[in-house]
């Protein structure tokens, strides 16, 4: 109870903040907020329980919960093109983002991290895979700061860019919904363009958090298959790592929700409830992310994950931008 006491005040300023700057997300404060504790005041033993429970269980229900946000009709609206941006964004920037890591000899959970967060949907993808990943907690909060940090660069440098590339409404739109992160960070990055290109942006961001579920399955069974070959080979440590299920049941709990969404059995009224509580625990689930931070440890990490993050971030937006010029909505 006293971590998850220290928790909700962090998720209680988190949206105190976002009601103040409406462009701060609740997620971002509550990662900022962990990793200041950690490197203040710290966090004691009786708080760790519920910290951790935060960062691993809470995480969980507000994915599932993050289903309730999509339907089947926003990617019919979307249609062929606008799902093709979506679709070659996300595999070029993660595949592309998987290679640079390897060149750059970061290791496979860090690179694993940064692709997924800079491909997906930023800290709440990061999240969901760190398990999967294997990363240690230092990586896992190296990879949600340079997500973060990207994110919110791109509030201003795509508005500026759009207007020397001639992009507006939708197609201003559908760029920033391919290549920004966190919905309130698209929100912001959009809004210059106008409500046509705010409107786009969320459709197309939304879209891309619906491939969470598949990858984050494929990755599952693409390990399961990894150790059972090691297990085949000879003796493997089975303690080092839990074996993930084929498919996770949060994945599960995520597409039942959209398809529950796609019904519209739900009212509007709950869908808007649904959705800060959703907020809620992924902000609380970053705070206790956050916690693990600890500055000391991250700068052995080095400077080549920035390299990779601002190489993902290029690649991400440089292949939204293609995208949209080839396949226009």
């Amino acid at each position: 109870m006293p971590g998850l006491a220290l928790t909700a005040a962090a998720v209680a300023v988190g949206f105190c903040v976002h009601a103040l700057i409406d462009s701060v997300s609740p997620l971002v404060v509550g990662v900022a907020l962990g990793a200041i504790v950690a490197n203040t005041v710290g966090i004691g033993d009786r708080l760790v329980p519920g910290v951790r429970f935060a960062a691993k269980r809470l995480l969980r229900i507000g994915v599932v919960l993050l289903g309730f946000q999509l339907s089947l009709g926003q990617l019919r609206t979307l249609g062929g093109p606008g799902l093709g941006v979506v679709a070659l964004t996300v595999a070029a920037t993660f595949f592309g983002t998987r290679w640079a890591g390897r060149r750059l000899g970061l290791s496979d959970g860090m690179s694993l991290l940064v692709a997924t967060g800079y491909s997906i949907c930023g800290a709440s993808a990061i999240a969901a895979v760190e398990d999967i990943a294997g990363a240690d907690d230092e990586e896992v909060a190296f990879s949600i700061a340079l997500v973060t940090l990207c994110g919110t660069l791109s509030i201003f440098v795509l508005p500026a860019l759009g207007n020397v590339l001639g992009l507006h409404g939708a197609a201003f739109g559908s760029w920033v919904g391919a290549s920004v992160h966190d919905v309130g960070q698209v929100v912001a990055a959009a809004t210059p363009g106008g409500s046509l290109a705010v409107q786009t942006a969320v459709i197309v961001k939304l879209t891309r958090v619906v491939l969470l579920a598949p990858l984050v399955a494929g990755l599952s069974v693409a390990r399961r298959r990894r150790e059972t070959r090691q297990r085949a080979g000879g003796p493997v440590d089975t303690t080092a790592h839990r074996r993930p299920p084929m498919v996770p049941l949060f994945v599960v709990g995520f597409l039942a929700a959209v398809a529950v969404r796609s019904s519209g059995i739900v009212p509007g009224a709950t869908l808007a409830v649904v959705k800060d509580v959703q907020a809620g625990l992924l902000a609380a689930a970053l705070f206790g992310l956050g916690c693990g931070v600890r500055i000391a440890r991250l700068r052995r990490v080095g400077g080549r994950p920035l390299v990779l993050g601002l190489i993902s971030w290029v690649l991400v937006a440089g292949v939204a931008l293609a995208a949209t010029r080839v396949l226009p909505r």
